[in-house]
């Protein structure tokens, strides 16, 4: 504790109750870059339970709850000190000793940070609060670090389906928003529904390459059992063997693709996926800090008198506003990414159309072979069998990745539009 940090006991008898606040309402905070709080709003102070006195100039950190593991600090810490705009469900603790749950949106701003949270609502939170307790049970004993923790609630994340933080807190965000939407009788705007519509299609494209990918490596052993056909075929062989030569070039070929497609965090599809998420996180926080500008606003004029003189509300309205448009640009920077990259994403999905249509050459080359061979051209129509069922597949899966990206390129036209 600093020297401002006052000093309480918690309630016991209200340890283990939950502090209530309304699902439209928006909890906020600004620190300087130590983390100390510099300023917030009414509903912040009521929730947390402390006089204003109590909190301005305080440590952010007079409210952090035992439960919360230490990795998600960690992590948070990390991620804004490197100037990254970050969304985490947190559990906080009030002065009483009552607990709530928030998903915080911690951003930097000038000369420190600033959190807009809203009360979590949707089943991911539930999720969510499983990963947490994994994580404080790994902590448990003292043996790992707040950092190797960190790196473990990453893992645990990924392992949940999520590329990375950057997908997960996108995803937590416009979770959390359309639930509380929902709830509360409001209509998400077009720009709103449009990130949705493509995050749902990149999810999508997701599924449809990996089961692609998987039909793919279902045909790597084709060019073998080619070759072991035309050494038992011994002169009638050639022609096959011949065939297994350009069809184990065609493979490279398209392992090659696949490399550069879909393989690693460098890959055409996380370029696009990673713009996309960005984008979203942006776009919904801008529509939070919208929302809490309008707080703001109505605090002012229904009730000014509901902040002391160390609070200038008006103030903490221009600071918002400024980081909004700030999240604007950004976002419509991320718009302009996606355009880019669906663009390469749709030359790449050609490059892997030429690419099947080569693999119908040979299968037709298969046929033909296997009708002049008779008989002994039997082992042939499994392999013609098994061509058959897999380009078929991938075709289907190029369509749809065809369909998807349409539908991420017709989006980032609109939202580019209305923005």
């Amino acid at each position: 504790m600093t020297e401002h940090t006052p000093r309480f006991e918690a309630d016991s008898a209200h340890a283990s109750s939950e502090a209530q606040f309304h699902l439209s309402e928006l909890l906020y905070s600004r620190t300087d870059d130590r983390g100390v709080i510099k300023t917030g709003n009414t509903m912040f102070q009521r929730v947390a339970g402390f006089e204003w006195e109590d909190l301005i100039g305080a440590p952010h950190k007079i409210i952090r709850h035992p439960d919360m593991p230490k990795a998600v600090f960690q992590l948070l810490w990390d991620r804004i000190k490197a100037g990254k705009p970050t969304g985490a469900y947190v559990k906080n603790r009030c002065k009483s000793g009552r607990y709530y749950w928030v998903l915080a949106l911690v951003s930097p701003a000038e000369g420190g940070f600033i959190s807009t949270r809203l009360k979590p609502s949707s089943p991911l939170f539930e999720s969510v609060r499983d990963i947490y307790q994994a994580a404080l049970a790994r902590e448990a004993g003292g043996a790992l670090s707040p950092a190797d923790s960190a790196e473990a609630l990453l893992a645990d994340i990924r392992s949940a389906g999520y590329a990375n933080y950057e997908t997960f807190q996108s995803h937590a965000l416009a979770t959390e928003f359309e639930a509380r939407a929902r709830q509360l009788g409001r209509a998400l705007d077009p720009f709103q529904k449009r990130f949705l519509d493509m995050a749902k299609a990149i999810a999508q494209v997701q599924v449809e390459t990996s089961e692609m990918t998987e039909a793919f490596k279902a045909i790597r052993t084709v060019p073998m059992n080619m070759r072991i056909i035309a050494s038992r075929l011994e002169n009638a062989g050639g022609p096959i063997s011949a065939i297994s030569v350009n069809y184990s070039q065609m493979l490279e070929e398209m392992s090659t693709w696949v490399k550069t497609f879909v393989d690693g965090e460098a890959c055409v599809f996380a370029r696009i996926r990673d713009a996309i998420f960005t984008g979203q996180f942006l776009g919904f926080a801008s529509a939070i800090e919208e929302e809490m500008i309008e707080v703001f606003g109505n605090e002012i004029r229904n009730v000014p008198d509901s902040y002391p003189p160390t609070v200038a509300a008006a103030r903490e309205v221009e600071e918002v506003e400024a980081h909004r448009r700030q999240f604007m640009d950004q976002t419509a920077a991320s718009l302009t990414a996606v355009e880019a990259e669906a663009k390469r994403f749709a030359r790449s999905v050609l490059d892997m159309k030429r690419y099947v249509t080569g693999l119908s050459s040979t299968r037709m080359m298969c046929k033909i072979e296997s009708a002049a061979l008779s008989e002994s051209g039997t082992a042939l129509v499994g392999i013609v069998e098994q061509l058959d069922a897999c380009q078929n597949e991938i075709e289907q899966r190029l369509a749809r990745v065809v369909e998807l990206n349409s539908v991420i390129q017709g989006n980032t036209s609109m939202l580019r539009s209305l923005h």
